[in-house]
């Protein structure tokens, strides 16, 4: 099991550090106070679920007990766990810019003022930040420019796993797919449902896929289709995206649609992407 500690000044970007990880599939649990971590390890390896990567944001707002976090992290260690502390920091201008953009106090409320409060609290975290494993300073990043930066520290060395492809088959008459990113319409191409013996068969079976594929046009399109999904997507990955949703339409969603989604599924996995397939209306009539 890994854990992620983020920690880090107010204001620096932990809100978007963890909505990162837990889109990469981690564990995650904001204000997490550090006298929990050894009970909460233990219920984490005594139930069954997914818990390979745990990340926990634990900074100021818990106020003296922060002072307890190293040691918390080296029981972890001694006791197995891969753990690692992610530290968040800004200068104070960029932090003072930013409170009064957003119109938030400050978890220490210093009667001398914002400043002060800054000032206290960066004072606070001197061994955290000189203990951190990795310390991304957000003053002058952007929230794109941020997420590049995680993901040269937390995602798969091949950033094609760092996106999830699903490719859908659908039928146009059972309505458009609520959650695609793309839409591709093949109702343009010959029917094999007009043709006897494929009438009651899928897009799975190899002679409707011989029958839809039989005109040039239907592979000048997966060719093309082919094409502009290997540009588009490392575009996608560049933006950060983590899932990618790709539909493919014909009219009923058995043939030519089943077709197509399959022989694109197959090319992008030849790119080394990580693709699940589905045909949301195949079995009906």
């Amino acid at each position: 099991m890994q854990y992620t500690i983020v920690t880090g000044m107010s204001g620096s970007g932990k809100t978007r550090v963890i909505r990162y990880l837990e889109d990469m599939g981690y564990f995650c649990i904001d204000n997490m106070p550090p006298v929990l971590i050894p009970k909460f390890s233990e219920m984490l390896s005594s139930v069954n679920g997914n818990f390979n990567n745990v990340a926990l944001v634990i900074d100021i707002r818990v106020g003296d007990m922060i002072n307890e976090l190293i040691s918390q992290i080296k029981e972890l260690k001694n006791k197995g766990y891969d753990c690692r502390l992610l530290y968040l920091n800004a200068d104070d201008e960029t932090l003072v810019k930013r409170y009064k953009e957003q119109r938030r106090p400050h978890p220490l409320d210093n009667a001398n003022g914002l400043l002060a409060s800054i000032q206290q609290e960066r004072e606070m975290l001197t061994a955290l930040y000189n203990a951190a494993d990795y310390v991304i300073d957000t003053s002058r990043l952007s929230a794109q420019d941020l997420l590049k930066e995680l993901k040269e520290l937390y995602a798969s060395k091949d950033a094609k796993q760092g996106l999830e492809i699903n490719v859908m088959a659908f039928g146009f008459k059972y309505g458009m797919p609520l959650d695609a990113d793309l839409v591709f319409d093949v109702r343009c191409f010959p029917n094999p449902f007009y043709i006897d013996e494929l009438k009651h068969k899928t897009g799975n079976d190899k002679d409707v896929q011989d029958y839809v594929m039989s005109f040039k046009t239907a592979v000048e399109f997966m060719e093309k289709l082919q094409d502009m999904m290997a540009f588009m997507i490392p575009l996608y990955i560049e933006e950060g995206k983590v899932s990618l949703s790709i539909a493919i339409g014909c009219t009923g969603g058995k043939h030519r649609s089943v077709t197509m989604t399959n022989r694109l599924a197959d090319y992008l996995k030849t790119l080394d992407y990580s693709v699940n397939v589905t045909y949301r209306d195949i079995g009906r009539e």
